[in-house]
């Protein structure tokens, strides 16, 4: 089955090459393309693509107001988003992630890597890519706001805290199964008792709240 994706830059080089990227890709096609976020809405609105490839910053409406639109918790059929751009230490991937994005790239992220990303939020999943999760999050974990993270409504199991570091550092359900020696149905069923417990809709957001939580130890 064919993944339809939407494109939105506003940078008509960067779009084209994108679009070159994907659709040299198995299983994927790029549908539409756009210059501004509220174009990339009434498009997205209008073709229901498998996923969005949205970059931050665009006239008129940027990536973060697009992707809440589509992908917000007030959105009754939220589209999957992936948010993408130059690192620059750019704090408003972070609010991307809280409006809903399922994952972020750097724009120089290879072919492989972006066709994983597509392919991964298509199948309801999300790619933090290992290289830039501890650097990105743990900048935005530090900028982000200063209330408390809501504790979960039950306590995590030993096993759950051990899937939510992975998935915190960036590995993917598969990394997560066979590190652990358990079933891709398990680590499923332990991700989704996560948000369930935390309260959160996607794994991006479970990573944001390892790293809010001190979860995750990293070296500078």
């Amino acid at each position: 089955m064919t993944i339809r994706v939407l494109v939105a830059d506003d940078q008509e080089i960067v779009r084209t090459g994108l679009t070159i990227i994907l659709n040299t890709q198995p299983g994927i096609e790029v549908v539409g393309s756009a210059g501004d976020g509220r174009r990339a809405v009434e498009l997205a609105r209008r073709l229901r693509p498998d996923v969005c490839l949205f970059d931050i910053r665009m006239p008129g409406m940027d990536g973060i107001e697009a992707t809440r639109a589509l992908a917000g918790p007030t959105v009754a059929e939220p589209l999957a988003v992936v948010v993408i751009t130059t690192f620059d230490l750019d704090e408003y991937v972070y609010a991307a992630l809280r409006a809903g994005a399922r994952g972020f790239l750097l724009k120089e992220a290879g072919p492989d890597l972006l066709g994983q990303a597509v392919r991964a939020a298509a199948n309801g999943d999300a790619l933090i890519a290992p290289s830039v999760t501890t650097r990105l999050l743990k900048a935005f974990a530090d900028t982000g706001p200063a209330a408390p993270r809501q504790q979960p409504v039950e306590p995590l199991t030993d096993r759950e805290e051990q899937v939510l570091v992975a998935v915190a550092r960036g590995r993917t359900n598969k990394e997560i199964g066979d590190e652990f020696h358990i079933t891709l149905s398990t680590v499923k069923s332990h991700v989704t008792s996560l948000m369930t417990k935390l309260g959160v809709r996607n794994r991006v957001e479970v990573a944001m709240w390892a790293y809010e939580t001190n979860r995750i130890r990293t070296r500078w």
